[in-house]
């Protein structure tokens, strides 16, 4: 009996340090592990709203200081929230479109519009038509001296403005140069026709420019070097009349006028260009020079010769001497020659080769003319031009 427990012992030891038994007896071990996994891996379906919670945490951090988690990139630009301006400037449409636009040009109600439109700029166009006594030329003035003088006390301060930002200075009352010019305006004032407005004599120290003009409402601007040019009273005296007999043509407002006409041609072009794509560019590269060199050059021109005609006389009646504008201008195209100036189609103003030949032409007219003026300051030639330019006259140019 003892020897049978004994065989039994072995045998039961050997079975136990087999290859065999030490695997199984490890399995057995680490199921425990298994199923703790597998209780891991099945807690889903048991758990989902907390599984769901943990894994949007791992895949969308929190901001820091923040209960609400940061949305992912690629949503803020892929939403279609309309108040959203990326997304209201990825869907906008043209304004104007090829199709769009030409169907508008080719409605009737559009040329219904364009044709009374038409009809009453022609109607305007006649009814403010104007004759210049001194050339019998036509013009196109809308503006009255009023409005005119109301635009250019605008413009009395840009001027001041400019010449205090360029560093400039205006000479004091004091000045022997403005003493001169006072002294040349007092004479011809009277015979301007225009002894109401408020005339005011400034003269810029630049001796570098030589130039002057008049503003509507009497302002008067004279540059000191426009002054050793001139000599003495007398040439000044052209310059001055010269510069007045533009505001007693009404000039200023013809040429406001003229670039009305200008714009609405401009912008016809551009409209009717419309119909071809690289057009409507061209138009507006080109087409403002070109109308300024057909009509606004053009017409700068003729209003500088009757300037120079009607300032002539002008300074004629007032006892000065008229053949002292003949010596100006030629001192006026040495310079011209200096300088290289552009030629006379390009410019608004005639060469000064012209403007000679037109005062010689001119000069027995205003000796005649200084001849008859007892020198009292009389307005007997402005006066004269109104008249004709209200009724339509024509003043005789020798």
């Amino acid at each position: 009996m003892v020897a049978a427990l004994t065989a039994l012992n072995r045998a039961c030891s050997r079975l136990l340090r087999s290859p065999n038994t030490a695997l199984f007896a490890s399995a057995r071990a680490q199921q425990p592990s298994a199923r703790i996994r597998q209780n891991a891996i099945t807690a889903p379906s048991r758990f989902p709203a907390a599984v769901a919670q943990r894994q949007s945490a791992h895949a969308t951090p929190r901001r820091l200081f923040s209960q609400t988690r940061r949305r992912p990139y690629q949503n803020y630009h892929n939403n279609n929230n309309p108040h959203d301006p990326h997304e209201r400037l990825r869907n906008a449409k043209p304004l104007f479109t090829d199709g769009g636009l030409r169907g508008f040009i080719r409605s009737p109600s559009t040329h219904t519009v364009a044709a009374l439109a038409f009809l009453g700029a022609v109607g305007f166009y006649f009814y403010n038509l104007q004759t210049v006594p001194v050339s019998g030329r036509k013009r196109f003035n809308c503006f009255t001296e009023e409005s005119v003088e109301a635009v250019s006390e605008q413009q009395v301060k840009r001027i001041e403005w400019e010449v205090e930002r360029q560093g400039g200075r205006f000479l004091s009352d004091w000045d022997p140069r403005t003493r001169m010019v006072k002294r040349v305006m007092r004479r011809l004032i009277p015979v301007s026709g225009m002894e109401d407005s408020d005339w005011e004599v400034r003269v810029i120290d630049d001796p570098r420019q030589a130039n002057a003009f008049v503003l509507p409402g009497g302002k008067v601007f004279v540059y000191s070097g426009i002054i050793p040019i001139a000599r003495n009273e007398d040439g000044l005296a052209a310059v001055l009349g010269h510069e007045i007999a533009h505001n007693l043509a009404q000039h200023i407002g013809e040429r406001m006028s003229g670039q009305i006409g200008i714009n609405i041609l401009l912008g016809s072009f551009v409209l009717l260009t419309a119909l071809w794509g690289g057009a409507i560019l061209g138009t507006q590269l080109f087409g403002g020079t070109v109308l300024d060199l057909l009509f606004s050059r053009p017409m700068g021109r003729k209003q500088e010769t009757e300037a120079d005609y009607i300032g002539l006389l002008m300074m004629a009646e007032a006892c000065y001497d008229p053949e002292q504008a003949l010596g100006f201008w030629q001192r006026m195209e040495h310079m011209e020659h200096q300088q290289e100036a552009p030629p006379e189609w390009m410019s608004t103003h005639p060469s000064n080769h012209n403007r000679i030949e037109k005062i010689k032409k001119w000069l027995p007219e205003a000796m005649d003319k200084r001849a008859q003026s007892d020198c009292s300051g009389t307005a007997a030639f402005a006066d004269r031009f109104r008249r004709a330019l209200a009724q339509g006259l024509i003043i005789p140019v020798q």
